[in-house]
């Protein structure tokens, strides 16, 4: 059985651990009121605040800067604001995933994790703690499930896999490309490429 997080970070080269701060998390959990996966808190922790391959984006909670926190309840706000009511159910995600209710930053609801350049947004299902799902919103109102953990997504979306719904895959070949994100006005993005993975 593949060790997804391990395989992930084969891929993005070594952990930096720039921001990682366990009481940030800790604050972090007890504001949400739920406990982020450890394989996403690892991920995170190795790498944000930082966009992988021109388009995905990770959050830190320890930084002022691309906070975590503050990016996840921005977005809980905005996609609250959503009328579901008016949807085609063809692109409704409660009768499409059996979900009782379409809420969004509660207990039970849709949780924020990542988004990308191209209007994706990655939503953590965490309905059951113990299995959680990740359930994506392509940007033009289609969604898809996961049945997997967020290192499993993230490996399959950086070899090229369609992760956010039919032909949605971006896939560049060589090593994943890498760019610290600025944390003050003064800073530029820093690029880097991971390790070759020959493919």
């Amino acid at each position: 059985m593949t060790d997804y997080l391990a395989a992930a970070i084969a891929m993005l080269g070594p952990a930096e651990n720039r921001y990682a701060d366990p009481a940030a998390w800790d604050r972090l959990h007890t504001e949400l009121d739920i406990r982020l996966p450890t394989d996403y808190q690892t991920l995170v922790d190795a790498y944000a605040p930082i966009q992988l391959n021109g388009h995905l984006y990770l959050h830190h909670p320890a930084t002022e800067h691309w906070n975590l926190g503050d990016w996840i309840r921005g977005t809980v706000r905005a996609w609250s604001e959503v009328s579901w009511d008016k949807l085609d159910p063809d692109e409704d995600p409660r009768l499409l995933f059996g979900l009782s209710e379409l809420s969004f930053g509660t207990r039970n609801g849709l949780w924020p994790i990542a988004s990308t350049d191209r209007g994706e947004t990655l939503f953590l299902v965490a309905a059951d703690d113990t299995a959680p799902w990740i359930l994506i919103e392509d940007g033009e109102g289609g969604w898809a499930r996961f049945d997997m953990s967020f290192a499993e997504w993230l490996y399959r979306y950086l070899i090229g896999e369609d992760m956010a719904g039919p032909n949605t895959s971006a896939f560049y070949p060589g090593p994943v490309q890498l760019c610290r994100l600025p944390m003050t006005a003064d800073e530029r993005p820093e690029p880097w490429s991971g390790p070759d993975r020959g493919m």
